[in-house]
């Protein structure tokens, strides 16, 4: 096999060197930027026919301009003879518009993306924690969906002042999600947030399955958006007596008024990962803290290209 050359967009550049490094190799030699009108301008400056590509970039916000180099770039290598060209997307955007719900007249966007990189000459793709599994079928080039939970997983078994833990869902939806993470976490108790509006315009009222009463909550989801959900459940926490609450995910989409949202907020703590950089509003913040993705997603990248199993990776 060929070996790896390793390139970047301008979505995730820290993630990516944090990547090269732990391959112990260098970004490719790429120029990904504008001409005078806003268009995409990409030119790869080095040789790599025959070579077994990597590109690293998330379509987060500016999701459009994110996607749309990727897909440039993906064309420019595959014009310059490249071998194979795997899409490394830590975070795949566009991935919440997965079905018409009730037949409403609504695109299914995640199908019109994967549709998109498959007919740009993608062979293969590399992701982390798809919001929808079932969005793998979409492609029609082998898809790994791998997942963040262990790097999440080690750093709460860090902690070594917690008291009583106990593992949160924010909402029925991710039950399973939150299950995994308390059975890798020494089969931990947990509990469900059950969140349901009675009537129209009445507010939505939440229902806490499980005794959280002075105990360290800790809230799993696989993002955050704009902080709602995640605000709202840890003050219902926090009046059923919860000592603590801490949220870890693995996306900081980080959007809209989240900022102020978790500012404000019963959280103590918040805990993300490096697929979505950080904005200065957020960073500013004392309760979020990043925990990297590169070492996992490094090896996914040498298995790959090495033909090695990535589902390996996670057996227990």
């Amino acid at each position: 096999m060929p070996d790896i050359k390793l390139f970047a967009g301008n979505a995730t550049p820290e993630l990516a060197k944090r990547i090269a490094e732990r391959l112990y190799t260098s970004l490719g030699d790429a120029t990904v930027g504008r001409f005078s009108d806003g268009e995409i301008q990409v030119q790869i400056n080095e040789n790599v026919r025959g070579g077994d590509i990597f590109i690293v970039q998330s379509t987060c916000a500016p999701t459009n301009d994110n996607l749309m180099e990727l897909i440039v770039m993906v064309d420019a290598l595959r014009r310059a003879s490249a071998g194979r060209i795997t899409a490394v997307i830590p975070y795949f955007g566009y991935a919440r518009q997965d079905r018409r719900v009730r037949s409403a007249r609504v695109p299914i966007t995640a199908k019109v993306v994967a549709d998109f990189l498959s007919s740009v000459g993608v062979d293969r793709v590399l992701t982390c924690d798809l919001h929808a599994e079932q969005i793998q079928g979409f492609f029609d080039v082998p898809v790994d969906n791998v997942f963040g939970s262990p790097v999440l997983i080690d750093d709460i078994l860090k902690k070594s002042d917690l008291v009583n833990p106990i593992v949160v869902s924010p909402d029925i939806g991710g039950v399973v999600r939150a299950r995994a993470v308390a059975k890798l976490l020494n089969d931990t108790d947990m509990a469900i947030i059950d969140k349901r509006r009675p009537k129209a315009n009445v507010s939505q009222v939440m229902h806490i399955i499980g005794d959280v009463t002075d105990r360290d909550c800790i809230l799993v989801d696989d993002m955050i958006d704009t902080g709602g959900t995640l605000v709202k459940a840890a003050e219902a926490l926090k009046e059923r007596g919860a000592r603590r609450v801490f949220a870890y995910a693995t996306h900081a989409v980080f959007s809209g008024t989240a900022a102020s949202n978790l500012a404000n907020s019963a959280l103590d703590e918040v805990v993300v990962t490096d697929t979505i950089p950080l904005s200065d509003e957020i960073k500013a913040l004392n309760k979020v803290r990043v925990l990297t993705l590169s070492s996992m997603l490094a090896e996914a990248i040498r298995r790959i290209s090495n033909e090695e199993s990535i589902s390996a990776m996670f057996d227990a």
